[in-house]
């Protein structure tokens, strides 16, 4: 047996060739003096054929086949024939007429059907993770993972970076997500911690002196998992020496644009839009925008205080806002769908209600004029304003909420992207990318009465802010960057904090003291004293990458064995209890839920 071709690789330039191909049965169809089976590999199905008169023994032995079993066949492609291609196929022009063919393995009967488990439980498919994986869609996002890879590999190697990994085992270094803990055999009572990231380990490489790293890595956070989340996952990591924060992102965004030209032919234009934090929350509310439609956020707190709506006029002396976006198109929703269903959507939110306007022509004819039952609190000067400051036009519908200018936001970022896909706003294929900067470096923590980090510890303020530690560290701006596609946050980074009193000086913001630095981060600090360089990196998600590249929303399938939402794999069923002998070793005592308990004295 040698395999010479792959199924789907046949086309109509092989006619007359002999072939042998290995694979599973797809599909199988006995019409009595013909059997044909589309026999299925890595690379697609081919048809291959069985006639009595060209072969008998392998006729009959194709009459005992079943699907998903696994044979190795030889015999000769020839063309289908007039009216008898199937157009849906790379293959479809042709099949293999078998001369002979070998069992290799029989199968039993699956607990789904690959050509149908899109529809089917998801639990089961993650059960039966090595059935599910055989469907074309599963094969082609791997296939994509792996080019993604290859392509990121090959491109760092271009532009001198070293591959260089970092440990698995680490200390635990508390800070956002919960570390997932290792307990030692050797060291009683102490534990490791998997790495929720490379961070302090690829800056001590730039302390050493290897000036471009990058790594392709597994990363561990022990958090509650969601779609485009889980517990284990992989980042594209990356740091460099002597850089600013633009030397970052142009040799990073080259990577990005290289990728979606190989993998989907799409034409990133560079440079890539660079939008500050605080446009991206001032127009779209969020701090990773989806550029594929306008509809930007508009602040009529102005004309709004001077309105006789007292909801309105109320909010703004308080120090509201009142925010709102133009819908093109919009009144076409009723208002019952304006008053019931949308205002359901941004309460989910946080909103306190949704206010709105239809755009219509007025009694003129020769201009337009609000409609709503709050339009009469607007002069039709008043009107006018909103009409201008939307740019809005006939048939339009302006929606506002009333509240903080966090709440408004958080309220209106949402909604801004379910009525760009409801209205037809969003062109499929289309992919528009913005570098996101300049973002806070500090937010305040009202529950604790400190400061944190947005990102993280070891990010350097912009220069010119760096005075404002002392003095006003709530307006200091951090040198760290987002890269942001379709309103989904691909990549962030930032330059490090590479001088060890400037660290101590945001540490002390963060009310982390000295003790607690030694304790956490005692190794790092004590590398930044020995010649740090400066430096910055950023980390790419490699699931949510491909998740793009690949057009699904589902974390899961693009990982080869996920976890659940629950944090379980159902194909190994981990987690899954130990031996006490190997608790044991550990000096580990499992602690009984109070439900053991009671059922064990029952007994």
């Amino acid at each position: 047996m040698k395999r010479t071709h792959q199924c789907g690789l046949l086309r109509s330039e092989h006619v007359d060739q002999e072939v042998t191909l290995c694979g599973w049965v797809n599909s199988y169809r006995d019409h009595g003096n013909l059997v044909f089976v589309d026999l299925r590999d890595r690379s697609g199905l081919v048809q291959i054929v069985f006639d009595p008169e060209y072969n008998s023994q392998s006729h009959l032995q194709s009459r005992t086949l079943r699907c998903e079993w696994v044979i190795t066949c030889r015999g000769r492609v020839r063309p289908r024939g007039q009216g008898l291609e199937n157009p849906k196929l790379p293959t479809g022009q042709i099949e293999v007429i078998v001369d002979w063919m070998e069992l290799l393995n029989t199968a039993k009967t699956p607990p789904f059907d690959t050509d149908t488990a899109a529809q089917v439980n998801e639990e089961l498919r993650l059960s039966y993770r090595y059935i599910d994986l055989r469907r074309r869609s599963m094969q082609d996002r791997l296939r994509v993972r792996h080019r993604t890879a290859k392509i990121t590999r090959d491109y760092f190697d271009e532009q001198g970076f070293w591959e260089i990994e970092t440990p698995m085992l680490g200390k635990s270094t508390p800070e956002g997500a919960r570390d997932f803990l290792v307990p030692s055999r050797l060291y009683k009572g102490m534990f490791y911690a998997l790495p929720q990231s490379p961070q302090l380990f690829k800056q001590i490489l730039m302390v050493s002196g290897c000036e471009r790293y990058f790594q392709i890595v597994r990363c561990f956070r022990d958090e509650d998992p969601r779609a485009d989340r889980q517990a284990e996952f992989t980042q594209i990591d990356v740091e460099m020496s002597f850089v600013d924060a633009e030397d970052v992102m142009t040799v990073n965004e080259r990577l990005i644009a290289r990728i979606f030209k190989e993998i989907l032919d799409v034409d990133v234009s560079l440079p890539i839009l660079r939008m500050t934090y605080a446009q991206a929350m001032d127009e779209y509310g969020i701090d990773r925008p989806d550029l594929r439609f306008e509809m930007k956020l508009k602040d009529l707190s102005d004309i709004a205080k001077a309105s006789a709506f007292k909801v309105f006029t109320s909010v703004v002396e308080k120090g509201g806002v009142v925010k709102g976006l133009c819908a093109p198109g919009g009144a076409k929703f009723s208002r019952s769908d304006i008053e019931k269903t949308l205002t359901d959507f941004v309460a989910d939110f946080g909103a306190k209600g949704l206010s709105w306007f239809k755009i219509e022509p007025n009694q003129s004819g020769q201009g337009l004029e609000l409609k709503s039952n709050l339009a009469k609190f607007f002069t039709p000067a008043q009107q006018q304003e909103i009409l201008a400051r939307f740019h809005a036009g006939p048939d339009d519908l302006i929606l506002m909420v009333a509240d903080t200018r966090e709440a408004a936001n958080k309220a209106l970022a949402p909604l801004r992207v379910r009525l760009g896909k409801e209205l037809g706003l969003v062109r499929e294929g289309e992919y528009r990318f913005t570098w996101v900067v300049d973002f806070p470096l500090f937010e305040w923590n009202e529950n604790e009465k400190r400061f944190d980090s947005l990102h993280h510890p070891f990010t350097s303020p912009v220069p010119e802010d760096l005075g404002k530690l002392d003095s006003d560290p709530a307006h200091i701006r951090s040198q760290a960057y987002d890269l942001v596609v379709n309103g989904s946050e691909i990549g962030g980074g930032s330059i490090r904090i590479h001088d060890p009193k400037v660290q101590a000086k945001v540490f002390d913001l963060l009310k982390i003291t000295q003790k607690q630095a030694q304790e956490r981060f005692g190794f790092f600090l004590r590398a930044l004293e020995y010649g740090a360089p400066p430096h910055g990196g950023i980390a790419f998600g490699l699931d949510r990458l491909v998740m793009l590249l690949t057009k699904t929303e589902n974390i899961r399938d693009v990982i080869a064995f996920p976890k659940t939402q629950r944090g379980q794999c159902l194909l190994t069923e981990a987690p899954s209890e130990v031996d006490a002998s190997q608790l044991e070793e550990l000096n580990l005592r499992v602690q009984k839920h109070l439900h053991q308990v009671e059922k064990e004295r029952e007994l």
